[in-house]
């Protein structure tokens, strides 16, 4: 890196998945903090390039998104309607369209960009959980807490990962570091305050007073 500038390659990056689709997370690559920026490719024809998702306010968090098709050609889906996105093509995307993508040829790679109108962007670290995330979805939550914790030792501006990691704990019953992570993470966003509330994660801790004034202030 120069200084004030930053210059790599698409193929420099490395992947990283989620069990979902592999995504290179060029925002935290190359240090970007004011708005998302990721790159997503199929590698075979038929390979699902976007994970179908929506970002309106149930569960998502408002995003507009862009979409380029940097390379090779790509079949949008956009609340059920077909598009077809030859290298070139640009698609804008409000939040509540549900939206996914496949690749039709080989190495299609689609660039996003989002933000949320009239927000400053918030980096959760979303990328640095993501290798965590099928550990998760198979319910190793004390294995995901305590691999979760190291990850905020080195990661520890990021309110995304100190939310996860308390929503792990929580389901493994550890109550009381569930909450003071929970606690840090509305510090770093109050946008987590109102998740929390109807987080079934937090069902376990729910009826703890402290969870109440956390999710309650």
């Amino acid at each position: 890196m120069s200084s004030g500038y930053v210059v790599t390659q698409l193929d420099e990056m490395e992947e990283v998945s989620d069990g979902r689709c592999p995504v290179r997370p060029v925002r935290a690559l190359m240090g970007i903090t004011s708005f998302g920026v990721n790159a997503w490719t199929g590698h075979n024809a038929g390979d699902r390039i976007i994970n179908e998702h929506d970002e309106g306010d149930d569960g998502g968090d408002s995003q507009e998104e862009l979409y380029l098709v940097q390379q090779g050609r790509a079949t949008f889906e956009l609340n059920g309607e077909r598009v077809e996105a030859p290298a070139g093509t640009f698609v804008f995307v409000r939040p509540n369209v549900k939206r996914t993508a496949f690749a039709e040829e080989p190495e299609t790679t689609i660039v996003a960009l989002g933000g949320t109108p009239g927000k400053a962007y918030e980096p959760q670290g979303w990328e640095i959980w993501a290798p965590l995330n099928p550990l998760y979805q198979a319910g190793k939550y004390d294995e995901v807490a305590d691999r979760g914790r190291a990850l905020l030792e080195e990661h520890s501006q990021y309110g995304g990962l100190f939310y996860n990691v308390a929503c792990c704990e929580s389901l493994a019953g550890q109550t009381e570091e569930a909450i003071e992570h929970l606690r840090v993470a509305i510090d770093r966003s109050k946008a987590f305050r109102s998740l929390a509330a109807d987080d079934s994660d937090f069902d376990p801790i729910r009826d703890e007073l402290a969870f109440k004034e956390l999710v309650s202030s």
